[in-house]
Formats: structure tokens, C-alpha cells, sequence
């Protein structure tokens, strides 16, 4: 048994009463030694209880309005022992008692929690967000860049004129019309935009030894075109906006924020994810088009080894690396193919060389 003095209030009067209070844990109960106090036996298991941090409020379910207030530290480490051992003790008190180790290791538990939805549950529902947006938002956010660059850029027409003769040699498959354009630049670069336009730098171009290796670029650059990379990674990018609009099924708010980063286009950097479907598809165009599909991976050394004098733009932001080359090489040795001669694309590779 457990003794100790308590204060109960009765709920009606004002004027609180110190009582005698005696913890029975064979009988389960509470006992109270003052004949002023209706039943002065209280069952555990018809009582409630409040922890204020320096005292116990125990109330009776039959009468919430009176309680026994008690600040004995060993009487209530008794009473919730006893409370405990009688399965009463709710899952909000346990909790709330854990403990400093147990709240640091939840605390940890949801941060990574927290974090792991913002790198990984949040990008993927982005970027599923992309099928709420309209394929014409692709030509409108495209055309907006594309008339901007234009203006800033020099464009070389002939070039132009020969890479989009070029491409349309090639069976792409392409989800949407095509347009090429060559920008009259010593920079090692190429991008597409979700319009279906793909700019390509004549440093680029000149840095190629022969049509098979042009053919593994359109084709990888058509692949992100079809796949629609560009929305789905400035859906990734912007995350956490894009998340909200979607869940609200807004999708002129998706495209209000994605319209403020159009500017992100150029220096868009794809994921792995997407630089392999890339790849495996450009390769999987260049066999369809009976063009040698080592062309993509003549390419892709090519600019590492230029790696090692200047980052070319094309490799920062679409990141070669031994693997992917070596993944593309193994895909080309497990695939049957046959390679025609293409005199038309030889000759208007050499007319893009000049």
C-alpha cells in the first residue's frame, strides 16, 4: 500500500479539503480517510487521470467535476505502476514519457521520413504530375525559349537547312514535329526543348568524324523530345510547387511556375533515369535506321576525351560516364543488326562540315 495526503475538490464549493488517500493495490482502489467524502472508494478502473508535470488530477467517470489533486512523487510513481500493470495506462501518457532518447530517435525517424518523401515521393508524384499537362503547354513553353535564344544566338541557315534534311532522312518516331537548328558556336553543345526544336553547336558538329556519330545524337535528343525529359525534370526540379498544384489538379498553376523557369531549359540536367531511356532509344533509332550504332558510343568518347582539355556543355549537362558508355556497347552486343551505306546522309554530313 501506498499512503499519502491529497487535496479533493468537490466540485461545487470553492474550498478545497486535504484528505488522507491510501493506494490499495490488492483491492485495486483508491481510499479516501474522511467521512465527507461520498464513496470513499474509487476502483482503478472507473478513474481517469491528468499528469499537470508537478502534481495528478484524478477524477471518477461518474463524476468528472470533483478530483484529488496529488503532488506525492513516490504515491504517483505507485499509482501509474499500478495503473500500468492494469493495462490502463493510454498510448498519449506512454508518449509522452519515453523518454530523451526515445524523442531523439523519433525525431530522426520522421526528419528522415521528411526527407526521403522531399528526394523521392515528392519528385516521382511531380513528375507523374507532367500527364495533367496538355502536350500544347510543350510547344508553348518551347516557342517562348526558342523566340528568346533565337534572338541572342547566331543561327547559321545553311547548317540548318542541312541538319534538318539530315534528320529527315531518319526514321525517328517522333510524338511531335521535328525542327533542327546549328548555332554558329565553338561550344561543344546540344539540347532539346519540349517543342520538339533541338539546337545543335556547329563546336559540336565539327568535333564528329562521320554521319553514324550525328545519327546517335539526333537520336538521343529525339528520345528526350518523345519522353518529354525536359517537363518532366523542371516538374522534378520545382517539386514541392508542382506537388501542391497537383494535388489541387491545377494545372495552369503547375505551368505559372514552371513558365518562370523556362530560362532552366538550356542547362537542363537530365537524371540517370532519363539519360539511360535516352541512350537505349537513340541506339535502338540508329539500328532501326540500319546506321552503325557504335556511332553513339564513338560520339560519347569522343567528348570525354575532350573532357580532359575543357568540360564541353553538352557533358555538364548530360553527364557521360565509363558506365553509361560501357551499358550502351553491351546493349549494341546483344542486338542483332544489319548497317546499309547512306550516301544521301554522307553527303549532307560533308555539307555540314564545311
Amino acid at each position: 500500500m501506498h499512503k499519502t495526503t491529497g487535496i479533493y475538490f468537490d466540485g461545487i464549493s470553492s474550498t478545497p479539503q486535504k484528505i488522507e488517500l491510501t493506494l490499495d493495490e490488492q483491492a485495486v482502489g483508491l481510499i479516501f480517510e474522511s467521512s465527507d467524502i461520498p464513496d470513499s472508494t474509487w476502483r482503478l478502473a472507473e478513474i481517469s487521470f491528468e499528469d499537470t508535470g508537478d502534481s495528478l488530477e484524478i477524477r471518477r467517470e461518474a463524476n468528472k467535476a470533483s478530483f484529488i489533486q496529488v503532488s506525492d512523487a513516490d504515491f504517483i510513481a505507485g499509482f501509474i505502476a499500478c495503473l500500468r500493470n492494469n493495462g490502463q495506462i493510454g498510448w498519449y501518457y506512454k508518449l509522452l514519457h519515453l523518454g530523451m532518447k526515445a524523442y531523439i530517435g523519433m525525431a530522426v525517424i520522421i526528419l528522415g521520413l521528411i526527407v526521403g518523401g522531399y528526394l523521392l515521393v515528392i519528385p516521382w508524384v511531380a513528375e507523374k504530375a507532367v500527364m495533367l499537362i496538355p502536350g500544347s503547354y510543350d510547344t508553348s513553353l518551347g516557342n517562348t525559349f526558342l523566340n528568346q535564344y533565337v534572338s541572342e544566338n547566331d543561327i547559321d541557315t545553311a547548317k540548318t537547312d542541312a541538319l534538318n534534311a539530315f534528320a529527315q532522312q531518319l526514321q525517328l518516331n517522333n510524338t511531335r514535329p521535328l525542327h533542327f537548328m546549328v548555332v554558329s558556336s565553338g561550344k561543344v553543345n546540344a539540347f532539346a526543348l519540349p517543342n520538339g526544336d533541338i539546337i545543335v553547336y556547329s563546336g559540336l558538329i565539327d568535333l564528329m568524324k562521320n554521319y553514324d556519330e550525328l545519327a546517335g545524337l539526333i537520336g538521343h535528343e529525339v528520345s528526350h523530345v518523345n519522353n518529354r525529359h525536359s517537363m518532366k525534370m523542371l516538374c522534378r526540379n520545382l517539386s514541392g510547387y508542382i506537388f501542391i498544384s497537383a494535388v489541387f489538379s491545377d494545372v495552369n498553376g503547375i505551368m505559372a511556375v514552371i513558365g518562370d523557369n523556362v530560362h532552366n531549359l538550356q542547362s537542363l540536367s537530365y537524371s540517370r533515369q532519363f539519360e539511360r531511356e535516352a541512350d537505349e532509344q537513340g541506339t535502338a533509332l540508329m539500328i532501326q535506321n540500319h546506321i552503325n550504332p557504335r556511332g553513339m558510343t564513338d560520339l560519347f568518347s569522343r567528348l570525354q576525351t575532350e573532357e580532359t582539355i575543357v568540360v564541353p556543355a553538352f557533358i555538364s549537362s548530360h553527364p557521360m560516364t565509363a558506365d553509361r558508355i560501357k551499358t550502351i556497347r553491351k546493349m549494341i552486343g546483344q542486338s542483332s543488326y544489319t548497317i546499309t551505306s547512306h550516301p544521301k546522309l554522307e553527303e549532307l554530313f560533308q555539307e555540314l562540315k564545311k
